[in-house]
């Protein structure tokens, strides 16, 4: 990774972190922008957005370009459907123009029927590896500042050319991917892939398959937080009761080794029994992917996702407790090991 023009807190030495705000967006932008600041402050390289019904990532991301120069910037991960890849290409041309020495980082990913076609109405589709094959390959030419025409099965573009001048950086694009196919895919076309919601013993294998593809970096989502254990049980039920009941991370969760949890929620589930839905949810996956207890947990936990193929782990601060700015911030500190 290279640390060209981040600030004078981080020295040559310091591996790679960043920080994303993506729980705290509930929060609102001005949250974000706190979040920027601190983390800055303390070492980290770079502040990701999430963008889902809440604040928008690049008005969130100029923003923290302003308040916190020493961050690289990434969104992770935007629904690809609800852009095209001109526009996002424009859009983060943008952001690199106003912060040209600075790592800016697209993530994108193909989201899910919900976010994108109901709550968007931007339609999902039926074949993702080829649209995000697509999406990506036409996001790079546009990238290029070159005159693109493109001829596609989900994009047609003619002679368009970006209208904003970049120096030597360019923007690097990020895939976000769970399963088997997607993972080799992010390998192949991306700069980098982004994983989310796995336990740090599932990344050998997850980086497995991105080899397959080729040689992108492998960012993480370490999702810690420096609190009380017993303060994280129903929330942390609830985010992993939410997200095993979609197909594509049921079988990420079955394969890292909790199927027999995942089975007895969507069982549940479907049952309409929300109660034994959320009892289902096992300590070891809680305690696997929604890590809480105390700094040198944190600490461990962060290196551990290291320690298993991840180049840039990813703090995802779990804001629970009475007082969810303290936890950030005891967060922020244990993970990057400052006192």
């Amino acid at each position: 990774m290279c640390h060209h023009g981040y600030g004078s807190t981080v020295t040559p030495a310091t591996p790679a972190l960043g920080v994303t705000a993506a729980p705290l967006m509930a929060l609102g932008p001005s949250t974000a922008l706190d979040l920027a600041r601190r983390a800055d402050a303390l070492g980290y390289q770079s502040l990701w957005t999430a963008e889902v019904t809440g604040p928008e990532a690049f008005a969130v991301l100029g923003a923290a370009a302003q308040v916190a120069p020493g961050l690289g910037l990434g969104t992770g991960v935007l629904a690809l459907q609800l852009r095209t890849p001109p526009l996002l290409a424009m859009a983060a041309a943008t952001l690199q123009a106003m912060a040209p020495d600075r790592e800016i980082l697209l993530g994108v990913g193909i989201s899910s029927r919900v976010v994108a076609g109901q709550w968007h109405g931007a339609g999902y589709g039926d074949r993702p590896l080829a649209q995000v094959r697509e999406f990506v390959t036409l996001l790079r030419e546009c990238l290029s500042g070159d005159a693109v025409t493109f001829e596609g099965d989900f994009y047609r573009v003619s002679k368009f050319r970006l209208g904003v001048k970049l120096g030597d950086r360019r923007p690097r694009i990020v895939v976000g991917a769970l399963n088997e196919g997607m993972l080799r895919l992010a390998g192949e076309i991306a700069d980098g892939v982004l994983l989310n919601y796995l336990p740090a013993s599932h990344v050998p294998w997850s980086v497995e398959q991105v080899r397959k593809g080729g040689n992108a970096t492998i960012y993480a989502y370490v999702h810690v937080g420096v609190a009380d254990r017993a303060d994280a049980d129903e929330p942390a039920r609830r985010d992993l009761f939410s997200y095993a009941v979609v197909d594509a991370y049921a079988s990420n969760f079955t394969r890292a080794g909790y199927g027999d949890a995942v089975g007895a929620i969507r069982a549940a589930h479907a049952a309409r029994d929300r109660a034994g839905a959320l009892a289902a949810v096992s300590d070891e996956m809680i305690d696997g992917i929604d890590v809480v207890g105390d700094a040198a947990l944190v600490r461990t936990t962060v290196d551990a996702y290291r320690d298993n193929g991840v180049d840039v782990p990813i703090v995802f601060p779990l804001p629970w407790g009475a007082d969810r700015v303290a936890v950030v911030d005891a967060t922020l500190r244990a993970a990057i090991g400052a006192s």
